[in-house]
């Protein structure tokens, strides 16, 4: 994907702030019916709680496939398409990203940009993860309404730099629990910017070619040794 297509936020920097939802890449490890509790119970957290337990089964994960990311950096990506994504809202997110020409798009050509975004959502945070570590990521004490239906949680990711780094999350819930629908580092939304660039691209070449574009890019993501074969699940499966 090119690279303005992604986000203008920098990569390593965005695939960091979603670290804590990747952290279900525990539950590749665990049996069948321990995957499934454990996202069951992940469905009735509420939203601090929620990016708490994720990322303490991510890292787990991570530092337990430590030896074989390091070999090989591709072997994240279908524990990304496994367990991170899973809570993260992407239909809900697209319909923000194409905001009006969600409103003109067939039924058929949201699926397939829901899909389209997956793919991209699945490339773009799977590529940094190889080589994060938990004591980069601060969880912030939440400040939000308990009540509410949406809530925005802070963490501080700290770069190889040094540099501390604030990253918010957006989620809202769902009838599935409480699920991530942006990303916000630095006071740059990750939304905002791809609904700028998209909507860019829309408006010159038409929403066809762009889902066609992004659908030509991510045959390269599926056809890597060690990533998901199958497509994602249906809008609304997410």
């Amino acid at each position: 994907m090119n690279p303005r297509h992604i986000v203008a936020i920098p990569a390593a920097a965005a695939v960091a702030t979603f670290a804590w939802l990747a952290m279900p890449s525990a539950l590749s490890l665990l049996a069948p019916a321990a995957a499934v509790a454990a996202e069951t119970q992940s469905s009735e957290l509420g939203p601090q709680a929620l990016m708490d337990d994720v990322s303490r089964r991510m890292f787990a994960a991570l530092d337990s496939n430590r030896a074989a990311i390091h070999q090989d950096p591709k072997k994240v990506y279908p524990l990304v398409d496994q367990i991170l994504l899973p809570h993260f809202d992407t239909e809900y997110a697209a319909q923000l990203v194409l905001a009006q020409h969600w409103r003109t798009a067939t039924p058929e050509q949201r699926k397939r940009f829901v899909d389209a975004l997956y793919q991209a959502l699945l490339r773009t945070y799977s590529d940094a993860l190889a080589d994060f570590t938990s004591d980069r990521l601060k969880l912030l004490p939440f400040r939000g309404d308990p009540a509410a239906t949406q809530a925005t949680v802070h963490t501080e990711v700290t770069r190889s730099s040094g540099t501390v780094v604030p990253v918010d999350y957006r989620l809202r819930k769902t009838e599935d629990g409480w699920k991530a629908f942006d990303v916000i580092i630095e006071g740059i939304s990750y939304v905002r910017n791809y609904r700028t660039d998209f909507g860019e691209e829309i408006s010159q070449k038409g929403l066809e070619e762009v889902i066609t574009r992004l659908e030509r890019e991510g045959l390269d993501l599926n056809a890597r040794p060690g990533t998901a074969k199958s497509p994602p699940p249906a809008a609304g499966a997410r």
